[in-house]
């Protein structure tokens, strides 16, 4: 039995245990990366554990750390009131107000949107009864939606790289199709939860605000309604808070600066201005969120080394049948980008898609915007950064079954989204071509 062979069926195994014995499957990732990488391949272990996704850990644990000061000194609440006063309690508009903002962020080049976004948009949710799960869904279709315009850093890299392979960039249809299919879930999802409770913290929706920081006495703020003389009252260290995330858009949006190393950098200015409330806002990091994340990620990279992903692919290469062959580039950009970057995905299936493009047997911007709907469909997934987003902004208490609804999505979608977009893009470039 070869590594390849092997790696797949350890990562089964985790998926295994993980659900049977409800063991956080990072620390499982972690075993399995230093027992496959030193057992199998021959790996020190600091070569095992060189996966480790350090960038994504400090995102995890500056933003959760960030958005503690916010939540425990009630700036978030007072984001949440501007927030509906802009569709003027119109709470039916609130999840395609955070879905045309994260998209519309998300076209520009800002990758990090989906965390800069969630924590409000969460929020949001909670405090006015709106299905939170639906609310989550929402924004990460609204990310993946506007993910290839020509200005952002996907549209960017995949129109050069057709252009350095020798095939005229499509950067028209590779914005619109994702852009519409994505739309189009948004909608279907919306119109299945809208009405449904989904999972609540007591006492969010609908309720007295009375004492809470930045509401007046005796406001309320009704569950699928209107809001109710909500006077805001902004206090010293909610100005310090708001100038802080302020300072961490701009840094990121407009300076390009790391996410992790900003987010950290303003927590820690405000744990000294306030050490009592930097203590309380570090409870309020999601450790088991960040040790799944970075654990499953850390093996990811293993398997990689054992030369599962080429392995899977000469599976692929050796179908006779280009349409079938297709759809299984397809699901395989889809299941591997469920666990990984979706975009170091793009690059590995756009490399192995050259010889359909050669062929001249498909269309180079119907194909390619098929493929990258499929590498990206999937980025719902608890062990993808948005995902992990989503997962981290969650109360505890609803957090394991929030966790269990988006891998029951993202396992959906990982079954009908390649299928999907092969249907409705793919198979047309051949009857077209």
């Amino acid at each position: 039995m070869g590594p390849e062979l092997i790696s797949i069926i350890v990562l089964a195994i985790m998926f295994v245990i993980a659900t049977w014995r409800d063991v956080n499957m990072g620390l499982l990732g972690f075993i399995a990366a230093v027992g496959v990488g030193s057992l199998v391949l021959g790996q020190k272990i600091n070569e095992s554990l060189a996966g480790f996704p350090v960038d994504l850990f400090l995102i995890l644990v500056g933003l959760t750390y960030l958005f503690g000061f916010a939540q425990n000194n009630g700036s978030i609440e007072v984001i949440v009131n501007w927030c509906v006063r802009l569709v003027r309690g119109r709470m039916e508009l609130l999840p395609w107000a955070f879905f045309g903002l994260t998209a519309v962020m998300m076209g520009f080049g800002a990758l990090a949107v989906v965390g800069i976004v969630t924590p409000l948009a969460l929020t949001v949710a909670r405090r006015h009864g709106i299905n939170q799960f639906m609310m989550g869904l929402m924004v990460a279709h609204g990310a993946v939606a506007g993910a290839f315009s020509p200005i952002s850093v996907y549209g960017i890299f995949i129109n050069g790289y057709l252009d350095s392979a020798g095939f005229p960039p499509a950067p028209l249809t590779l914005f619109l199709m994702p852009l519409a299919f994505n739309t189009i879930f948004a909608a279907i999802i919306y119109a299945l939860l809208r009405n449904r409770p989904g999972l609540r913290v007591e006492g969010d929706a609908g309720s007295d605000l009375t004492g809470v920081p930045g509401s007046g006495p005796g406001t309320r703020i009704q569950a699928g309604g209107t809001i109710v003389d909500v006077k805001t009252r902004v206090t010293g260290t909610q100005v310090l808070t708001l100038l802080g995330l302020g300072a961490m858009v701009l840094s990121v949006l407009v300076f390009g600066l790391n996410l992790g190393v900003v987010t950290l950098v303003i927590s820690v200015i405000l744990a000294i201005i306030d050490p009592a409330a930097g203590k309380a806002a570090l409870s309020k990091v999601s450790w088991p969120i960040v040790v799944l994340v970075t654990g499953v990620l850390t093996y990811i990279v293993v398997l990689q080394s054992a030369g599962a992903v080429e392995w899977v692919s000469g599976g692929i290469s050796a179908v006779g049948i280009p349409l079938l062959a297709a759809l299984l580039l397809f699901y395989m950009a889809g299941l591997i980008s469920a666990l990984a970057s979706s975009l170091a995905i793009i690059g590995v299936v756009m490399a192995l898609a050259l010889p359909f493009l050669q062929s001249g047997d498909v269309h180079v911007g119907g194909f390619i915007a098929a493929l990258a709907i499929s590498a990206t469909i999937v980025d719902i997934s608890p062990f993808s950064s948005n995902g992990a987003m989503l997962l981290a902004n969650v109360e505890a208490s609803i957090r394991d079954r929030y966790y269990k609804q988006l891998l029951a999505y993202a396992g959906f979608l990982c079954l009908v989204g390649p299928g999907l977009a092969w249907f409705v893009a793919a198979i047309p470039t051949w009857i077209g071509a």
